[in-house]
């Protein structure tokens, strides 16, 4: 079994958070060791402090700045990072690249250190280049490519990032497609948890209970994520706005620098502005409640958020930006453009209102696909297959 150095984030919650966390929890319960490394100021009251131990699983660097998109660290974390690396000893470093400098020095201290590298790059991508938001991430496509030409293995979602960066030079034998994956025992509609003990049922039920006290009896419509342009949260709240679909109510959960703005904007009394859910089992009884998923990006990877919806059986819509749209093909939802989400939404929502048949098919659909393609033990097997490859085409050549 591997060591494995994961350097990443804890917070503030986002996908990258996710799945960092349930990747090396996976690691762990599968024999390797984990220490996990994450931008967390020491000394500062309510965080951790840098580990002095070898055998300390949780390492923190402090930083300047950190968001849900992008890292700043202080002067001093380099230098910090590099001696967490000589005391911890690691098989091997992977990083969950937090669109930080330290991404781009990551190859040369890792080279000087003799250790195996991998990343795995986050940043969406929209091929159409249908918006301003997709030419931005093209940018920084271009600004990593030079950097993720020296990392050893680079982790992408989708066959579409892997041939963007292979275009921009990042050789094919150090690129590999390992799509997200979700637990579905975990992320399961609230009539598949037989199999989970009594004590989680109940955990599950009574958070379920909560979230219809807060929200009523109506059929829910939920949007889970950041509020940010990207997201493009603003179409499906002008669509529902056009449509108010009677005995249905749309819930927002999450957080981001837009949502004051559209808060204010769309106050209708059928839309709950749910805030930022920082509860395991309150988020999976958000999905179990919602009988619709929707999600109208501009720009994307591969969705964790849509795979955890999936997986809890509702009924799914979102762009093709990204893979999703790959992930939802052939029945498995039902996909739309980029361009013209809210006159699309607002076609299709009186459809999924008036046909609980047909968004009941869907969600038997979408889990099924999960279950299929996209689950986290799938994704954890090719990691492992990576790693051992990489660290065997390491021995050799130290030989």
């Amino acid at each position: 079994m591997a060591h494995i150095a994961w350097l990443g984030k804890k917070s503030p919650f986002c996908g990258n958070v996710t799945y960092g966390l349930s990747t090396t929890e996976a690691l762990r319960a599968r024999g390797h060791q984990t220490s996990f490394i994450h931008f967390d100021n020491p000394g500062v009251p309510g965080s951790g402090t840098t580990s002095l131990l070898a055998n300390d699983p949780d390492v923190s660097l402090p930083y300047l700045v950190k968001s849900q998109v992008y890292t700043i660290p202080s002067p001093g974390a380099q230098r910090e990072l590099r001696e967490s690396l000589e005391r911890l000893k690691p098989d091997l470093v992977h990083a969950s690249l937090t669109l930080s400098p330290l991404d781009f020095r990551l190859p040369d201290l890792c080279q000087q250190l003799g250790v195996p590298l991998v990343a795995t790059f986050h940043p969406p991508f929209d091929a159409g280049l249908r918006n301003l938001t997709a030419g931005t991430q093209q940018l920084t496509y271009q600004l990593y490519a030079p950097a993720l030409a020296r990392y050893d293995r680079v982790i992408v979602f989708s066959e579409l990032q892997a041939e963007v960066l292979a275009r921009l030079g990042v050789r094919d034998s150090r690129l590999a497609v390992i799509p997200n994956g979700v637990d579905p025992l975990c992320w399961s509609p609230s009539t598949a948890g037989t199999t989970e003990s009594s004590a989680r049922q109940a955990l599950h039920t009574m958070a379920q209970q909560a979230v219809r006290e807060r929200l009523g009896s109506e059929r829910i419509f939920l949007y889970m994520g950041r509020i940010a342009t990207e997201k493009n949260v603003e179409a499906l709240l002008k669509a529902w706005r056009l449509v108010s679909p009677k005995g249905c109510r749309l819930v927002i959960v999450g957080d981001g620098p837009l949502r004051a703005t559209l808060q204010n904007a769309h106050g209708h009394s059928s839309v709950s502005w749910w805030g930022y859910e920082s509860d395991l089992n309150t988020r999976v009884a958000l999905m179990q409640c919602a009988e619709v998923f929707v999600l109208p990006s501009l720009v994307e990877g591969l969705s964790l958020a849509l795979l955890e919806a999936m997986a809890s059986g509702c009924a799914c819509v979102a762009t093709d930006a990204g893979a999703d749209g790959e992930v939802l093909a052939d029945g498995a939802g039902i996909v739309l453009s980029t361009q013209g989400v809210t006159t699309q939404l607002r076609t299709l929502l009186p459809v999924l209102r008036d046909q609980p048949v047909l968004t009941a098919e869907l969600g038997r659909r979408a889990r099924q696909r999960v279950l299929e393609r996209y689950t986290l033990s799938r994704n954890i097997d090719a990691i492992e297959s990576l790693y051992a490859d990489l660290l065997s085409t390491t021995s050799r050549t130290a030989a």
